[in-house]
């Protein structure tokens, strides 16, 4: 494999927030259900603002919350948007603690053959807080998060800042991802060579994703790097 860089997704790449089919952390809705608000429909709002969530429009959590419920009709104090807030950190922090063993052996050894790596995240401030003390980020050169670059996968911007910053053009470069907002595609269309990480999601997800060599293990990736 002649290449220099590898960028990575995130969740569900090198972490995942699922374990035997659940979530490690349940979203909590107690403190929305007991200001008399349907969780279900807070969280089609949320879902609404994923793009600009996404892309820093919003600039964190708490001014998210406070739009949905004004949008709702509802009136909150900043002592129920920071307990919120809180909980959304500590639920978003478990992913992080412990890395699976596999993912930290092929970084190590794709940092051991001499490429960079790079981490490429569509994520807001409260979903990376962990990120920095995390086992992950030792092994990696820099970290895209697209909320501090205003752009987010697969638009083309957020491949090629993350190429600039590695000094590599996308041909040098690969991707691997598990197929989320499009980044597959978006990453391919830059000229990066794909790979779907498929370890962390059921077949039945990453079926439905086709024309990438799919992964099953982290072990398959560094197996193809040395030839």
């Amino acid at each position: 494999m002649d290449h220099k860089a590898v960028f990575f997704d995130l969740y569900e790449t090198l972490i995942s927030e699922y374990e035997n089919g659940y979530r490690k952390a349940p979203r909590s809705t107690y403190v929305i259900e007991q200001l008399g608000m349907d969780s279900k429909l807070f969280d089609s709002e949320w879902s609404k603002r994923q793009e600009k969530r996404m892309d820093g429009t919003y600039p964190d959590f708490p001014s998210v919350v406070r739009e949905i419920f004004s949008h709702l009709g509802f009136e909150v104090n900043d002592e129920i948007v920071d307990t919120l807030h809180r909980e959304r950190i500590l639920s978003k922090s478990i992913p992080f603690n412990p890395i699976d063993y596999d993912i930290l052996k092929m970084l190590e050894q794709i940092k051991g053959v001499g490429m960079k790596t790079c981490l490429i995240s569509n994520c807001t401030p409260e979903e990376v807080t962990a990120w920095h003390t995390s086992a992950l980020a030792p092994y990696f050169d820099d970290a895209i998060f697209s909320y501090e670059v205003k752009a987010a996968k697969p638009n083309p911007l957020i491949y090629h800042l993350a190429c600039e910053r590695m000094g590599v053009s996308p041909f040098e470069s690969v991707f691997i991802g598990d197929g989320g907002s499009n980044e597959l595609e978006g990453a391919a269309t830059v000229g990066m060579s794909v790979y779907h990480a498929t370890w962390f999601i059921p077949p039945f997800i990453s079926e439905k994703i086709t024309g990438y060599f799919k992964l099953t293990k982290p072990s398959e990736f560094i197996a193809l790097l040395k030839g």
